[in-house]
Protein backbone atom coordinates (compact mmCIF):
# COMPACT_ATOMS: atom_id res chain seq x y z
CA UNK A 1 0.00 0.00 0.00
CA UNK A 2 1.50 3.28 -0.61
CA UNK A 3 2.43 4.91 2.27
CA UNK A 4 0.41 7.51 2.66
CA UNK A 5 -2.96 5.47 2.36
CA UNK A 6 -0.98 2.87 5.13
CA UNK A 7 -2.00 4.96 8.11
CA UNK A 8 -5.63 4.73 7.21
CA UNK A 9 -5.50 1.40 7.41
CA UNK A 10 -3.30 1.20 10.36
CA UNK A 11 -6.45 3.20 12.36
CA UNK A 12 -8.15 0.25 10.80
CA UNK A 13 -12.32 0.84 11.35
CA UNK A 14 -14.64 -0.64 8.95
CA UNK A 15 -17.01 1.79 6.59
CA UNK A 16 -20.31 2.97 7.71
CA UNK A 17 -22.47 -0.32 6.51
CA UNK A 18 -26.06 -0.21 7.42
CA UNK A 19 -25.73 -3.19 9.76
CA UNK A 20 -23.44 -1.61 11.82
CA UNK A 21 -24.66 1.82 11.88
CA UNK A 22 -26.28 1.78 15.35
CA UNK A 23 -23.11 0.32 16.82
CA UNK A 24 -21.19 2.72 15.42
CA UNK A 25 -23.59 5.38 16.59
CA UNK A 26 -23.64 4.10 19.84
CA UNK A 27 -19.78 4.49 20.09
CA UNK A 28 -19.56 7.58 19.10
CA UNK A 29 -22.50 9.10 21.53
CA UNK A 30 -20.48 7.38 24.70
CA UNK A 31 -17.44 9.52 23.32
CA UNK A 32 -19.73 12.62 23.26
CA UNK A 33 -21.10 12.06 26.98
CA UNK A 34 -17.92 10.79 28.37
CA UNK A 35 -16.10 14.39 26.54
CA UNK A 36 -19.07 17.09 27.63
CA UNK A 37 -18.61 15.01 31.29
CA UNK A 38 -14.84 15.73 31.66
CA UNK A 39 -15.31 19.50 30.87
CA UNK A 40 -18.13 21.92 29.86
CA UNK A 41 -20.71 20.92 27.39
CA UNK A 42 -20.08 23.33 25.03
CA UNK A 43 -18.14 22.36 22.44
CA UNK A 44 -16.91 25.93 21.86
CA UNK A 45 -15.04 25.58 24.97
CA UNK A 46 -14.49 21.94 24.93
CA UNK A 47 -11.63 20.61 22.31
CA UNK A 48 -12.47 16.92 23.28
CA UNK A 49 -16.57 17.05 22.64
CA UNK A 50 -15.66 19.35 19.61
CA UNK A 51 -13.83 16.74 17.75
CA UNK A 52 -16.16 13.98 19.46
CA UNK A 53 -19.18 16.18 17.62
CA UNK A 54 -16.97 16.50 14.44
CA UNK A 55 -16.46 12.77 14.16
CA UNK A 56 -20.11 12.02 14.24
CA UNK A 57 -21.17 14.68 11.83
CA UNK A 58 -18.74 12.90 9.40
CA UNK A 59 -20.65 9.72 9.86
CA UNK A 60 -24.02 11.42 9.44
CA UNK A 61 -25.22 11.01 13.15
CA UNK A 62 -27.90 13.04 13.22
CA UNK A 63 -28.15 15.87 15.45
CA UNK A 64 -30.87 14.82 17.70
CA UNK A 65 -28.42 11.90 18.61
CA UNK A 66 -25.49 14.34 19.51
CA UNK A 67 -27.76 16.64 21.76
CA UNK A 68 -28.92 13.63 23.60
CA UNK A 69 -25.72 11.73 23.86
CA UNK A 70 -24.50 15.71 25.49
CA UNK A 71 -27.39 16.00 27.98
CA UNK A 72 -26.35 12.57 29.30
CA UNK A 73 -23.35 14.04 30.61
CA UNK A 74 -25.63 15.91 33.14
CA UNK A 75 -28.10 12.96 34.22
CA UNK A 76 -27.88 12.10 37.46
CA UNK A 77 -26.91 8.29 38.00
CA UNK A 78 -25.89 7.52 34.52
CA UNK A 79 -22.79 5.07 33.37
CA UNK A 80 -19.74 6.18 34.47
CA UNK A 81 -17.23 4.91 31.77
CA UNK A 82 -13.24 5.40 32.20
CA UNK A 83 -11.07 5.29 29.44
CA UNK A 84 -8.23 1.76 29.43
CA UNK A 85 -5.97 1.33 27.02
CA UNK A 86 -4.81 -1.68 26.31
CA UNK A 87 -1.63 -3.18 24.52
CA UNK A 88 -0.67 -5.70 22.94
CA UNK A 89 0.77 -8.52 19.62
CA UNK A 90 -1.02 -9.82 16.65
CA UNK A 91 0.43 -11.87 14.17
CA UNK A 92 3.58 -11.35 12.79
CA UNK A 93 4.47 -9.35 15.61
CA UNK A 94 3.21 -6.28 14.88
CA UNK A 95 1.88 -3.57 17.78
CA UNK A 96 -1.72 -2.95 18.72
CA UNK A 97 -3.04 -0.49 20.72
CA UNK A 98 -6.52 -0.75 21.92
CA UNK A 99 -8.14 2.28 23.43
CA UNK A 100 -11.68 1.73 25.29
CA UNK A 101 -14.59 3.81 27.26
CA UNK A 102 -15.58 0.84 29.96
CA UNK A 103 -17.60 0.37 32.98
CA UNK A 104 -16.40 -2.83 33.71
CA UNK A 105 -12.63 -3.14 33.22
CA UNK A 106 -12.62 -6.74 34.16
CA UNK A 107 -15.20 -7.80 30.80
CA UNK A 108 -13.39 -5.47 29.21
CA UNK A 109 -10.15 -6.96 29.59
CA UNK A 110 -11.52 -11.00 29.22
CA UNK A 111 -13.19 -10.08 25.76
CA UNK A 112 -9.94 -7.75 24.26
CA UNK A 113 -7.72 -10.79 25.61
CA UNK A 114 -9.76 -13.31 24.09
CA UNK A 115 -9.84 -11.77 20.66
CA UNK A 116 -6.28 -11.30 20.80
CA UNK A 117 -6.11 -14.80 21.61
CA UNK A 118 -8.40 -16.32 18.88
CA UNK A 119 -6.56 -14.78 16.60
CA UNK A 120 -2.77 -15.20 17.56
CA UNK A 121 -2.09 -12.70 19.18
CA UNK A 122 -1.38 -11.79 22.93
CA UNK A 123 -2.11 -8.59 25.34
CA UNK A 124 1.20 -7.35 26.77
CA UNK A 125 1.69 -4.93 29.78
CA UNK A 126 1.37 -1.16 29.26
CA UNK A 127 4.11 0.22 27.20
CA UNK A 128 5.09 -2.82 25.53
CA UNK A 129 3.38 -1.62 22.21
CA UNK A 130 2.92 1.97 22.78
CA UNK A 131 6.79 3.10 22.77
CA UNK A 132 6.82 2.44 19.26
CA UNK A 133 3.88 4.64 18.03
CA UNK A 134 4.01 8.86 18.54
CA UNK A 135 0.91 10.37 20.13
CA UNK A 136 -0.13 13.02 17.70
CA UNK A 137 -2.56 15.47 17.13
CA UNK A 138 -4.52 14.45 13.34
CA UNK A 139 -6.09 17.17 11.60
CA UNK A 140 -7.77 15.99 8.41
CA UNK A 141 -9.42 17.77 5.06
CA UNK A 142 -10.33 16.62 2.31
CA UNK A 143 -8.29 16.33 -0.28
CA UNK A 144 -10.44 19.24 -2.29
CA UNK A 145 -10.44 21.31 -0.02
CA UNK A 146 -6.80 22.79 -1.36
CA UNK A 147 -4.09 21.97 -2.98
CA UNK A 148 -0.74 20.11 -1.39
CA UNK A 149 1.45 23.76 -1.79
CA UNK A 150 -1.75 25.45 -0.44
CA UNK A 151 -2.06 22.94 2.08
CA UNK A 152 1.38 22.67 3.30
CA UNK A 153 1.43 26.59 3.48
CA UNK A 154 -1.41 26.69 5.74
CA UNK A 155 0.09 24.02 7.93
CA UNK A 156 3.28 25.97 8.57
CA UNK A 157 1.17 29.14 9.32
CA UNK A 158 -0.78 26.98 11.72
CA UNK A 159 1.79 25.75 13.62
CA UNK A 160 1.62 22.06 12.53
CA UNK A 161 4.58 20.01 12.42
CA UNK A 162 3.58 17.87 9.04
CA UNK A 163 1.53 17.37 6.28
CA UNK A 164 0.76 14.69 4.48
CA UNK A 165 -1.36 15.00 1.26
CA UNK A 166 -2.53 12.38 -0.56
CA UNK A 167 -5.28 11.61 -3.47
CA UNK A 168 -8.20 11.45 -0.61
CA UNK A 169 -7.02 13.68 2.28
CA UNK A 170 -4.55 15.91 3.82
CA UNK A 171 -3.21 14.80 6.87
CA UNK A 172 -1.99 17.47 9.16
CA UNK A 173 0.09 16.60 12.30
CA UNK A 174 1.03 18.87 15.42
CA UNK A 175 1.86 18.20 19.22
CA UNK A 176 -0.90 16.44 21.22
CA UNK A 177 -1.40 20.08 23.20
CA UNK A 178 -1.48 22.29 20.07
CA UNK A 179 -3.85 20.33 18.59
CA UNK A 180 -6.80 23.10 19.25
CA UNK A 181 -4.96 25.92 18.56
CA UNK A 182 -3.63 24.89 14.99
CA UNK A 183 -7.06 23.42 14.14
CA UNK A 184 -8.83 26.83 14.60
CA UNK A 185 -6.33 28.54 12.69
CA UNK A 186 -6.93 25.97 9.93
CA UNK A 187 -10.48 26.60 10.18
CA UNK A 188 -10.63 29.89 9.82
CA UNK A 189 -8.94 29.52 6.69
CA UNK A 190 -10.71 26.39 5.27
CA UNK A 191 -13.89 25.71 7.06
CA UNK A 192 -14.62 22.91 9.85
CA UNK A 193 -12.01 19.44 9.26
CA UNK A 194 -13.37 16.36 8.77
CA UNK A 195 -12.00 15.10 11.76
CA UNK A 196 -9.64 16.75 14.70
CA UNK A 197 -8.24 14.58 16.79
CA UNK A 198 -5.30 12.40 19.20
CA UNK A 199 -4.28 9.43 17.79
CA UNK A 200 -1.06 7.08 18.37
CA UNK A 201 1.00 6.89 14.13
CA UNK A 202 3.63 4.16 14.16
CA UNK A 203 6.90 5.43 14.01
CA UNK A 204 8.02 2.06 11.66
CA UNK A 205 5.47 -0.49 10.10
CA UNK A 206 6.22 -4.29 9.13
CA UNK A 207 5.02 -5.91 6.27
CA UNK A 208 2.98 -8.91 6.61
CA UNK A 209 2.25 -11.27 3.81
CA UNK A 210 -1.18 -12.14 2.76
CA UNK A 211 -2.07 -14.80 4.91
CA UNK A 212 -1.08 -13.12 8.17
CA UNK A 213 -2.66 -9.60 6.87
CA UNK A 214 -6.07 -11.43 6.64
CA UNK A 215 -5.83 -12.86 10.24
CA UNK A 216 -5.22 -9.61 11.61
CA UNK A 217 -8.09 -7.80 10.10
CA UNK A 218 -10.33 -9.92 11.21
CA UNK A 219 -8.81 -9.35 14.77
CA UNK A 220 -8.89 -5.98 14.29
CA UNK A 221 -12.14 -6.09 13.26
CA UNK A 222 -13.32 -7.81 16.08
CA UNK A 223 -12.05 -5.56 18.51
CA UNK A 224 -14.22 -2.91 17.05
CA UNK A 225 -16.94 -4.62 16.86
CA UNK A 226 -16.77 -4.75 20.51
CA UNK A 227 -19.36 -2.14 21.97
CA UNK A 228 -15.98 -0.74 24.75
CA UNK A 229 -13.49 -0.03 21.72
CA UNK A 230 -13.54 3.21 20.50
CA UNK A 231 -10.09 3.13 18.70
CA UNK A 232 -7.87 -0.08 17.13
CA UNK A 233 -3.89 1.30 16.13
CA UNK A 234 -1.43 -1.14 14.63
CA UNK A 235 2.03 -0.75 12.89
CA UNK A 236 1.34 -2.50 9.77
CA UNK A 237 0.86 -2.95 6.09
CA UNK A 238 -0.43 -5.26 3.21
CA UNK A 239 -1.02 -4.91 -0.39
CA UNK A 240 -4.00 -3.87 -1.28
CA UNK A 241 -5.44 -7.19 -2.86
CA UNK A 242 -6.20 -8.31 0.36
CA UNK A 243 -7.63 -5.28 2.00
CA UNK A 244 -9.94 -4.93 -1.27
CA UNK A 245 -10.61 -8.98 -0.45
CA UNK A 246 -11.72 -7.66 3.14
CA UNK A 247 -13.46 -5.01 1.99
CA UNK A 248 -15.54 -7.16 -0.61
Amino acid sequence: MAGHSQFKNIMYRKGAQDKKRAKMFAKLAKEITVAAKMGLPDPEYNPRLRAAIQAARVENMPKDNIERAIKRSTDQGGENYEEVRYEGFGPGGIGVIVETLTDNRNRTAGEVRAIFTKNGGNLGETGSVSFMFDRLGLIEYPAEAASADEMIEAAIDAGADDCQSGPETHDLYSAPDALHEVSKALEVRFGEPRSARIVWKPQNTISLDDEKAETVLKMLEALDDNDDVQQVYANFEMSDSVLEKMSA
